[in-house]
């Protein structure tokens, strides 16, 4: 199942929740693999914040398998929204996220999912699948790439910290405040900054040591659920971009190995505050 033959995390740790998200996973990364460097049918226009049918294709099996597996629990998906059945259990889930970059024959799209309970992300399942690469998280369990344990990087200062950075889809004052925040960490000394276009996977690049620290100044829950799990599993921390725990409703986010975050933090929230008193986010709390 995963690169190296084995299953993606030791049998030990799989849960129900576990089994069913990577069985629908799986599911999911078969249809985007069918339709990946295809004909695409694209929903959108000319619009940053395209659909495709894979998208659409993805998210009904992944709904499906949950459902019948689960139909007492609600669900959050990005493009149907929220499928409420009550109680305290919530799976968020994106089917395709990186549809950018998958429209344009780029492979670094994933499918990710994540389950909650009373409010906290439970475990977490990122699957990239042209690479086969399985990122999985359980809560006080720990965080596996591909079977094996993840740790996130030991860089202690920002002049050894390679970082990532998402730009979201507004072309005004939201991508200006990014960029702006990109020059001050160059100007404090930063390695460099990648920007893949994928935060499930970025996220997971964080909790397995390849990026330091990452930011974006706007992403929905689907976009990080699964990932900032990984990232806390992996001896990471993640917040909004005030410090503060991430909830399930869009806002801005903030990874890294824990010991950087401080400074991340101060280095990214001068923007953030000024961007926030302006255009305060809508919220999609569950």
């Amino acid at each position: 199942m995963s690169p190296n033959g084995g299953y993606p995390v030791p049998f030990r740790l799989v849960s129900p929740e576990i089994e069913v998200a990577i069985r629908a996973a799986e599911a999911a990364a078969d249809v985007l693999l069918k339709h990946f460097r295809g004909p695409l049918a694209v929903r959108g226009g000319k619009s940053p914040d395209l659909v495709t049918e894979a998208d659409l294709e993805s998210e009904a099996l992944v709904k499906r398998i949950i459902r019948d597996a689960f139909p007492d629990h609600s669900i959050l998906a990005e493009e149907a929204g929220l499928s409420e059945s009550g109680g305290d259990f919530l799976w968020i889930v994106d089917p395709l996220d990186g549809t950018t970059n998958f429209i344009h024959g780029l492979d670094q799209f994933a499918v990710s999912i994540a389950h909650y309970q009373a409010g906290k992300c439970q475990s977490g399942v990122v699957h990239r699948p042209v690479t086969g690469d399985w990122f999985v998280a359980i809560q006080g369990g720990g965080a596996w790439r591909n079977g094996v344990r993840a740790t996130v990087s030991p860089a202690d200062e920002l002049n050894r910290a390679l970082l990532g950075v998402g730009f979201y889809y507004d072309r005004g004052e939201m991508m200006r405040a990014t960029l702006d925040t990109m020059r001050v960490f160059f100007e404090e000394g930063i390695r460099g900054f990648r920007r893949m276009g994928a935060a499930s996977l970025d996220l997971c690049m964080v909790g397995c040591g390849q990026l330091a620290g990452y930011f974006e100044f706007e992403l929905s829950p689907w976009d990080f659920a699964a990932g900032q799990l990984f990232v806390n599993e992996a001896g990471g921390r993640v917040s909004d971009c005030a410090g503060q725990p991430l909830l399930t409703r869009r806002s801005g986010v903030v990874a890294s190995n824990s010991r950087l975050h401080d400074e991340l933090l101060r280095l990214i929230q001068p923007a953030w505050s000024e961007l926030h008193s302006a255009t305060p986010l809508s919220e999609f709390r569950a």
